[in-house]
């Protein structure tokens, strides 16, 4: 016999509850307000996508998404993403608009989990979307704003770790031939398990000098001075070239004076293979995932027939919630007004006066004064009383 579903909700599924909520509308207004500083034009796109578009280019993997048919039979998804259906957008309704298009979003995704582990099968995120431009420049706005987004929020503590791709793959391709050896030093890289890179580099049959390189990428975490460290390991290829673009970025970044917020971070490595170029990630005090995340993507675009790079990131707000202060109690004056059927016309029109002056008004019917007295007990905020014994 089935049991009963009773107040359970489905898994990873939860209630916001009014608190929270006002903390989480705060926080979604001071960010709105911050990123249309910079240009940026909200976009919402629909809860349904179909799989064969969005669904197959997004960087959620399949067994992640919730899946459905609609009436006609064909397999819709409920959005894993946002990137990937704005690029839709800038693709079709957008295609004759001309580049460069910088877009944001606030609203909730999907992610299937396959069992209870305290993670969100839905949440929200604020993030931005700069299409059209490939330049460091395009990369360093994204980076500066992110910047000014959690200073908006309150966050009292964070740091962004910026890395790039190439990097990594660059100097794994000069020191490692077997590509399941280099897969392996990318797993140990994004779970930060330095313990197994290093074992790894000791078993495999490695000159010292590669086995030398390998351990030095894990020191290669810090400020400035760590270009010219990362430089000293590479040769004139891929990874030399991730090297000056990271020195461009930097010098970018220090133009708009907020490398104080910042660290370089070249093992930084994402499980996101669409990313193409800088990544970047944000962390808080005594939070333990990052509450951030972006990075360049320039070959998304061109799975919906328009080629363009782009940059981006999201923030996600429920640790975002987190990491910031308790919501201060709002400054407009609480009023519950009692009434008494005689006074209801009366009680309704100077409820109306007072939130037209900006006042948060309850109204309660009672049946007498005694009733009102009784509950004005209780009331944590100021009481009018208009019934018959008073008049």
């Amino acid at each position: 016999m089935t049991k009963p579903l009773g107040f359970e909700k489905p898994l990873g599924m939860r209630d916001i509850l009014p608190e929270s909520l006002a903390k989480q509308r705060h926080l979604e207004r001071e960010l709105r307000d911050c990123i249309e500083r910079w240009g940026y034009r909200e976009i919402m796109t629909p809860s349904l996508e179909y799989y064969d578009t969005v669904g197959a280019a997004s960087v959620t993997l399949t067994d992640r998404m919730f899946r459905l048919l609609d009436k006609q039979g064909h397999t819709v998804v409920l959005r894993p993403d946002m990137t990937s259906p704005i690029a839709r957008v800038v693709s079709s309704l957008y295609k004759d608009v001309p580049l460069p298009i910088r877009l944001f979003y606030q609203t909730n995704v999907f992610r299937a989990q396959e069992k209870e582990a305290g993670r969100n099968a839905e949440f929200f995120q604020t993030g931005i979307e700069l299409i059209g431009d490939a330049s460091v420049d395009a990369d360093a706005e994204a980076i500066a704003l992110a910047v000014f987004c959690l200073q908006a929020s309150g966050v009292e503590t964070f740091r962004i770790a910026i890395g790039h791709v190439d990097f990594v793959e660059g100097l794994l391709e000069e020191t490692v031939a077997d590509e399941e050896d280099r897969s392996q030093f990318r797993r140990f890289l994004y779970e930060r398990d330095f313990v197994g890179f290093r074992q790894l580099t000791e078993r495999l049959n490695l000159s010292a000098e590669e086995k030398k390189r390998l351990d030095a990428l894990l020191r290669l975490r810090g400020g400035k001075g760590k270009i010219e460290e990362a430089r000293q390991l590479t040769v004139n290829g891929r990874a030399r070239r991730a090297v000056e673009t990271v020195a461009s970025l930097w010098a970018a970044l220090e133009a708009y004076g907020v490398t104080e917020a910042l660290l370089l971070d070249f093992n930084l490595i994402s499980n996101m293979n669409y990313y193409t170029g800088v990544v970047f990630e944000g962390y808080a005090a005594d939070l333990g995932s990052p509450l951030l995340g972006g990075g360049r993507y320039d070959r998304l675009l061109e799975q919906f027939g328009r080629p363009a790079p782009a940059t981006g990131f999201a923030i996600k707000m429920d640790r975002l919630l987190q990491v910031t202060p308790a919501l201060a109690s709002p400054e407009k004056q609480h009023v519950l007004l009692f009434y008494t059927d005689e006074y209801r016309a009366k009680a309704f029109a100077e409820a109306q006066r007072m939130r037209r002056e900006g006042q948060i008004v309850e109204t309660r019917r009672v049946k007498d004064r005694t009733e009102a007295l009784v509950w004005s007990e209780h009331a944590e905020c100021s009481v009018i009383s208009l019934t018959e014994q008073e008049e």
